[in-house]
């Protein structure tokens, strides 16, 4: 695994990133809304609807609250300012969290009410996200509340959650750019060999080697594009990018797409269902960062605007 950068190298790809972007002065024209054909637009409301249903849920991206970065050794956690990783929400003492070579062990504090993967405990070794069995989740506030440990790099944090975050209370909708059918694109998979990774640097400034199954080929306006791609879920891949309209109406930062698996070594993209990363709603998240062959010389116009 990369050793961590530091934030500081975080903050500054994340600005040239978007510097980068603001120099392209040539962007992209304003859109010009059309007519679409209907089962496009029915297909587009349906997927829609179930990307704010995801974003908004009380444990979705939006009710994020707290990154809480653990150094080794033992500490209180609460919402009262007498804890070493002192909570935005939740109760005075949650417990207490102890890191030592790897393992993060959980003692809940008596009358917190916390539970540790559905039950109540006296303590308990977490396991991180990177873990194959999944992340421990540590539930409190009445469910509310939720709180798991993510691996990053040669570091652990405390990624806390709750259904009361202003991020998720006040939210504000979202909005697309105008893009149609003619921005699903079936583009060519070019495979790599088995086990090819790529490193790919995160928001925080955290560099880790993902695996990097190939990379998509497609054609716009008669010039060839292409895109590494990253493991996704069920064999899909995943695209992290950029182009020119980021920071020009899309998050500066890049867009995210899900596709199903290859077949016959042809995958098909639909630029009307880049999302924003997490990192757009909430400071509270580790966000990929586009590598440097997926930032697209084209004016993606489709899928989600940035969000104000």
């Amino acid at each position: 695994m990369v050793p961590a950068r530091s934030l500081t190298r975080g903050i500054a790809a994340l600005a040239l990133v978007l510097a980068a972007s603001a120099c392209r002065r040539d962007a992209a024209p304003p859109a010009t809304p059309r007519a679409q054909p209907a089962a496009f637009v029915q297909a587009e409301q349906v997927w829609r609807a179930e990307r704010l249903r995801k974003l908004t849920a009380p444990d979705g991206w939006t009710s994020l609250v707290g990154l809480h970065w653990i150094d080794r050794g033992a500490h209180f956690v609460g919402s009262a300012a007498s804890n070493g990783i002192r909570l935005r929400v939740g109760p005075s003492q949650l417990g207490l969290l102890a890191l030592d070579d790897g393992r993060i062990r959980f003692q809940p504090a008596k009358g917190a009410g916390a539970l540790v993967d559905g039950r109540s405990v006296s303590t308990a070794v977490l396991r991180p996200d990177d873990d194959p069995a999944g992340a421990s989740l540590v539930a409190f506030d009445d469910g509310k509340g939720l709180a798991t440990v993510i691996h990053r790099g040669d570091r652990y944090a405390l990624r806390v959650k709750h259904a009361d975050a202003p991020t998720r209370t006040a939210f504000r909708g979202l909005q697309y750019w105008p893009g149609g059918p003619d921005w699903i694109v079936d583009a060519r998979f070019v495979p790599n060999p088995p086990g090819a990774t790529l490193g790919i640097a995160n928001i925080i400034g955290i560099v880790e080697p993902t695996p990097n199954p190939g990379r998509v080929e497609f054609k716009r306006n008669g010039n060839t594009y292409r895109l590494e791609a990253l493991e996704g879920d069920g064999g899909g891949l995943f695209l992290v990018f950029a182009d020119r309209t980021s920071g020009h109406g899309s998050y500066g930062a890049g867009r995210f797409i899900d596709t199903a698996p290859p077949v016959d070594g042809r995958v098909r993209i639909d630029f009307n269902q880049a999302y924003n990363p997490p990192c757009a709603f909430t400071p509270f998240a580790t966000c990929p960062l586009p590598p440097d062959g997926n930032r697209l010389r084209l004016a993606v116009m489709a899928g989600e605007k940035a969000y104000h």
